[in-house]
Formats: C-alpha cells, structure tokens, sequence
C-alpha cells in the first residue's frame, strides 16, 4: 500500500441510519449531527509525496496516491426545521401524504401500497377492538394490563400469565389483503393529504401563543388533522409527532400554554415520551425496545415513576406489549407441563423479557413473518433444475440452485464477487420456462446484476418493482408476475419494506434473499436479512467465492475482525496520512482532481468520496463545498446547484438516487438520475437533493465505483464501527485511498466494535412458525 505525509484527521459525524428525520437522511443520534458548512482548503495541490510501502493499520510513509471525495447528499438538519424540512417531514410520516400534489404512476402506485397496509389496519382493529385513548379498560384488555404490572413489578413470573382461557384476545396476526389490479391503483390511489388554509392558520395561531415556530403550522395540521389547533392546545405534547421536535421544545410549548397546570409527570407527557422513544429507537433500527430501557430513559426525562408511565402509555394503546418478541396478548398453545424445563423443574421463576413496540412495526413483523412461512409452505417442487445445478458456472452457483429448486425461501451470503451466484440462479430459471427477476437496492446494483445475467430485462431496483415503474407487472390477484425473485442487497431490506414485498408475491414463488452479512444495515427499522439467517427456517447459502485482488483481501479480513496489511503492487490500496481536518480535505481534492485520474487512470467523474458523517470540519458538507469549488464551480444559482453538479436524490429515508444537475425551470430542479430524468419540485429541494461528491457509508451501500476514497478525520474515531469500515473500504472496484487521520483508532475499530445490536421480533416470529413438511 502507498502512503503520503502522516498526520491525523478532521471531523467524523456519526451518520448510523440514513434514513431520519431531516430530509431522508438521518444521523440516528449519533454524534456529530450535521451542523456546519464549512469547507477546508479547496485549492488543488500539484505537489505529489513520495513512495512507500505502508499497512493498512495506518503505519505509514509517503507515496502519492489516488483517493477519491464526492459530495453527500446532506445538509445537516438545523434544531429548527426549516419550513421545506419540516413540511417533508410530515408528509413523510402523514399517513397516506403523498410527495407531489399530482400523482405521478409511481406515486400512485406507492399510495395504492399505503392504502393496502391501511386496511390491514383497519380489519385488525375491528377485529381486536382496540381500546380508545383515555378509556377505561376492561375484560381481556384489563387483565392484559394486570399481567404486564404484576411482570414488571416482580409480583409473578411472566409465565403465569401466558396459559390463559379461551376468552383471551386472538394472535396478532396480519392479514394479508388481496392486492389492487394494475388498472385499478391509481383510481384506488387516496386523495393527496394536505392541510386546508385555515387549519393550518389555526395551528400557527396555537403555535405563536405556545412559542414554536411558525413552519410546524402545516406538518401539524397535516400530521394531526383539520382539528390539530384543539389538539395541541389540549395535549401540546402531540407537538413531540412531529419529525425533529424535541422533548425539550415540546416541554416548553407546554409550560406556555398550560402553565402552572403543566408537570413532568403529566400523563399526556409520559405517553407522548413513550411513543417519541420508540421512535426514535426505530431511526436507530430497532422494532422493539426493552421495557427497562424505556423506564431508564423516563428517568432521564425526570418521570418520577416511570414503571407507572409505562403502564399509562399500555393502557393508552400508544405502545404493544410482547414477552421475549411473541404477542403479550397471545395463549401459548403448549401441554399444561409448558413451564417445565428440560430436567422436568418448573422454570416459573426465569426471568421474562417484556417488550415494547408500535403497532407499525409489529403489524409488519407479524406479517412478514407469516408471509415468509406461507413461501416455504407453498413451494412445489415439479421441476427438474438438475441440469441446471450441473451447468453452474461455480460450485456455490450449483449450490444456490439446488437450494431453490427446493425451497420456497432461500438466504445466501457472499461478497461482491458472490454476486454472480444469484445471476447464474436467474439465467438458470429462465432457461427453464420460469419467470425469473432480480432486484437490487441502488441503480448501479441493478446494472451490474443485468450485465451479470446478460439482460437488460431481468433486474430492476427495489423501489421501482414495489413502486410499479419498472418490473414485469402483476397478475389479476394484484401479484408480481414472477416465479422465482432475487433480492440482491438483502441487509439493505427494513421490515416494512420486506413486508411489502412479500405480501405482492404469489404463492408459490421463490424468493432468494442474497447479500454482504457484513455491511451496513438497513436504514429503516430492522434486520430482516440477518433475523432470517438467525431463525434457521430456510436453507443459507454461504458462497465460497472470494472478492479477487488487493482490496478484495483487505475487506475480507476486515470481515473477520482483521485489518491486515496488503501487497499492492499496482497502487490499488493506498493511505494518505493527514494531520488535521484541514489537511485531510485539501489532500482528499487533489487526490480526486489530480492524483487517482493521473496516477490510476480513473477519471473524477468515477470517484467516490465517502466520509464517516455529513456535518464537521471534514463531513460530506465540507468536502462537498471544496470539490464543487474545484471541479464544477459556480454561483449555485439554481437553490445552491449548478449545471453539471453530482448529487444524490433521497426520495425517501434509506434511498439515495445519485444523479446529476440538468437544469431547472419552475416546475423544479431537473436531474438525470442514471438515464432517468427525475424533477424536484422547487419546495423538496432543500430537503431532498444533496450534492454528492462526498457521501456518507451508509448512502454508499449497494453502489459501487471504479475508485473510491474513504476520509477519515481525527474525530471520526467514534462513528467507526466494524461494519462501517467494511462498507466504506468495499466501495472501489480498482482503487482505495484512506485519507487516514485517526490512527489506532481504525484497527481497534475493526477488532472491537461489531455491529450495533438492534432489538427485532422477527427472528423468534420465525423460529415460532411451523416448519414445512420434509417431502
């Protein structure tokens, strides 16, 4: 490896989940929020170091490299939601807000989804019947929130509660709805949510009095309906509902109104806090959260009781309440010996987990986890894929074939090499009569994929299969018209989305879940790849095909918890030592204009900077700003956007589009987005469009340069994880330079810090269902 002049680096900003609160790109309370603008030395140096042979654990000496810096997409979120964010936001999280105030197709087809989800919804609570907010309880429900009380409180062991009669409440289980026809979506598609005129005068009017600002008026109206203003002046907390409010801002809205009547133990304050946490613990992947967890934080919020909070929050149907990820409201249908263990004692005094969760992500765990078992149950195994297996290009293709021909879901793992396995299973199925489709999370995953297969037709992206823009259609029951479905980037995969998916698909349908156990996970709540894997409950497939040449070896012992030093010969890995901040941008533009075009021969336009976080003195706004002034300078005359310049469109929390700056007129900022072209309305600039230079590991996920290079400032230390580093050095199909200012930082990194756990029920829904019958 090839080094320049040692030193230490600038600013990390922990960007954990891109997929948040402000604007689609979420920094899941990680440190270093995305804050400032400030871009180091833009100017690019000619001086080139010298050469040497360096580790990869940042030992170094000097030898001028490649490294490539590209812009991320995101400004970092003020404390106060501009008005575009904030209107973003909640239309974002609105149910059944659409983006536009004309649905496109695509847009219509999303509402169609929504609109299908909504009545799962609603035919569970007429099956159910929920308890209305404030209510008192009774029966079942009653004696559900004893149970919970009599757990917590050490009074009984949990198990007491799980033999109940026949008049316990029935499982939560989704029902899964019978999809729209294509023809009918769009007229299907609901009317685009908006607040009038005069509900959101109202609300600000409520807001002025309270102190919050002004921009809120419209997402709370939107957020919280026509009669928003009776709501806040009611219970100011539900301010807390609205993306980027926090508890302090909302505490203070309620002194202002409420006054002297306002306390930190106000029921409607718990409850409120209880549903903002778990919110917040989604941005961060989790499902679900320990119930302690929830009463610590409480009492960092000075609750006084915080159990009693919980219990408030229960009763008030604002959270679920689960035992170690199964329905609290769920009979175990076991023999009377059930609380026996193995050695025949009775386990009632092991202790029970008690978790809590909102409804969405139970709703589409429970039915993601049904619709998984109906795949295994439904495959038929009548055609011969023998042949097929035999002529694998590869032992691990051969494998993956036989694997699917019989199994009705199938798991498998590899690196990017491995990629070719589930391209070889695609080409095999077609050979057969089958209709056959891969989907990859970013449009280079998808371009890669079809060349892999040898045709353009068989691969689209996720989003556009879900969204009805691209993919083979669905039949007259409303499901995708395919035999067997590859997800490539199956990490990348959050519940609801999995769950999306797996409700359009046929019985009968194959589904292959295929990707990197090792990258980033999904910016959404949960880990539906990794909780497949975990619950056994289908056949995986582990490739044994190793990613080819320097970086290749260098990521596959990141893998494993070993940052190893690698030969390489032809300057595929190099470091770049940095002292400061300042230093790490100045050396990542001139590795991006001047060294890795010079040097590796791979032009600007196919380098990618990727950097720990987007706020900071080396963030993806910094270096976005210095690359901009050198590679396509200009006055920003179109919202901070000029002709020419990179970016990335976040459509959505945990998609990022990279594209380039066309033009822009009043319809909105026009962008070629891989070939497609793609107008930003004016108002969803701001929030939706970053530039793209510089992105964030997370944002990189799924896409893949001819060079890449990694920043990695002195204060990024603590965002570095594991998984991160792996992502971020995967990311170079011919070249890595590390700007590298942390030093043991990275190393310790690698070997000590592993994936951050996420707390999901997905796994034990799994592990509960019925296995198949071996046939």
């Amino acid at each position: 490896m090839t080094a320049h002049p040692r030193g230490e680096a600038p600013d990390p900003a922990a960007e954990d989940h891109e997929a948040g609160e402000d604007a689609g790109t979420q920094a899941a309370d990680t440190p270093g929020t995305p804050d400032e603008g400030g871009a180091g030395s833009a100017e690019g140096a000619d001086d080139d170091a010298g050469s040497a042979e360096v580790a990869a654990d940042g030992t170094a000496s000097a030898d001028d490299d490649a490294e490539s810096t590209e812009q991320a997409p995101g400004a970092p979120a003020a404390p106060a939601l501009s008005e575009a964010e904030a209107e973003l936001a909640a239309q974002r999280d609105a149910p059944g807000a659409p983006a536009a105030p004309a649905l496109s197709e695509a847009e219509a087809e999303l509402a169609a989804q929504r609109e299908l989800r909504k009545r799962i919804e609603q035919r569970k609570a007429e099956k159910e019947g929920p308890v209305a907010a404030g209510t008192k309880l009774s029966g079942p429900a009653a004696d559900l929130l004893a149970a919970v009380r009599a757990v917590e409180s050490g009074e009984k062991p949990g198990t007491a509660f799980f033999d109940s009669p026949a008049s316990a409440p029935a499982p939560r289980r989704a029902v899964a709805p019978t999809p729209a026809s294509p023809a009918s979506r769009a007229s299907e598609a609901p009317a685009p949510r908006t607040a009038s005129p005069e509900a959101a005068a109202s609300v600000a009017a409520v807001l002025a009095e309270g102190g919050a600002p002004e921009a809120l008026a419209r997402p709370a109206a939107a957020t919280l309906g026509e009669g928003a203003a009776g709501v806040l002046r009611e219970d100011p907390w539900q301010l807390l509902s609205l993306p980027g409010v926090r508890p302090e801002q909302a505490d203070g809205f309620a002194r202002a109104l409420l006054g002297a009547e306002c306390g930190p133990d106000d029921e409607r304050r718990t409850a409120a806090l209880v549903g903002w946490l778990l919110e917040r613990a989604a941005l961060r992947g989790h499902t679900a959260l320990d119930a302690d967890e929830v009463r610590t934080a409480l009492g960092g919020f000075a609750v006084t009781d915080p159990a009693e909070a919980v219990q408030h929050a229960v009763a008030e149907g604002v959270v679920l309440v689960f035992q170690d990820g199964v329905d609290a409201t769920e009979p175990e249908e076991t023999g009377e010996d059930e609380e026996a263990s193995e050695d025949g004692t009775r386990s009632d005094e092991e202790p029970v987990r008690v978790l809590l969760g909102l409804d969405r992500y139970a709703l589409a765990e429970e039915s993601l986890a049904d619709g998984l078992a109906r795949l295994v149950n439904s495959c038929e195994k009548g055609t011969d894929w023998t042949e097929a297996a035999a002529a694998a290009p590869s032992a691990s293709a051969g494998e993956l074939i036989r694997a699917a021909s019989t199994a009705g879901l199938v798991a498998h793992s590899g690196g990017e090499s491995a990629r070719a396995e589930p391209a070889a299973l695609i080409a095999a199925a077609h050979g057969l009569g089958l209709r056959a489709l891969g989907t990859a999370h970013s449009p280079d995953g998808q371009r890669r994929l079809a060349a892999a297969v040898g045709d353009p037709r068989s691969a689209v992206t996720l989003s556009a299969l879900l969204s009805g823009e691209d993919g083979p259609g669905r039949d007259a029951d409303g499901a995708f018209a395919v035999d067997v479905l590859v997800v490539l980037d199956a990490p990348q995969l959050d519940v609801e989305t999995a769950a999306m998916l797996v409700e359009s698909l046929a019985d009968g349908t194959r589904l292959i879940l295929s990707g990197d156990p090792g990258v980033l996970g999904s910016a959404g709540a949960g880990r539906v790849f990794a909780d497949v894997i975990a619950s056994r409950a289908c056949p995986h497939v582990v490739s044994r095909t190793p990613d080819p040449g320097p970086i290749g070896e260098l990521v596959s012992g990141i893998g494993i918890g070993e940052l190893a030093q690698v030969e390489a010969p032809g300057r595929e890995v190099v470091i770049v030592p940095v002292r400061d901040a300042g230093e790490a941008v100045h050396r990542t533009v001139q590795l991006v204009a001047d060294s890795v075009p010079r040097v590796i021969g791979v032009p600007s336009s196919d380098t990618q900077v990727i950097t720990v976080g987007h706020g900071g003195s080396a963030g993806t706004t910094a270096l976005n700003a210095a690359l901009k002034q050198r590679l396509n300078p200009g006055p920003g005359r179109f919202g901070g956007f000029d002709p020419g310049d990179r970016v990335v469109h976040v459509p959505a929390p945990g998609r990022a589009v990279p594209g380039s700056v066309v033009s822009a007129d009043a319809e909105g900022l026009h962008l070629d987005c891989a070939g497609t072209p793609v107008v930003v309305p004016q108002d969803r600039v701001e929030a939706s469009v970053r530039h793209s230079w510089a992105l964030s590991a997370h944002q990189a996920a799924g896409m893949r340069w001819p060079a890449a290079v990694v920043v990695l400032p002195g204060d990024a230390a603590q965002g570095l994880s594991r998984p991160w580093v792996y992502t971020a050095f995967s990311r170079g199909e011919r070249h890595l330079s590390v700007v590298h200012g942390v030093d043991q930082a990275l190393p310790r990194a690698v070997a000590e810090v592993p994936a951050q756990e996420r707390t999901t029920r997905l796994g034990p829904l799994l592990e509960a269902l019925p296995t198949p019958d071996a046939s």
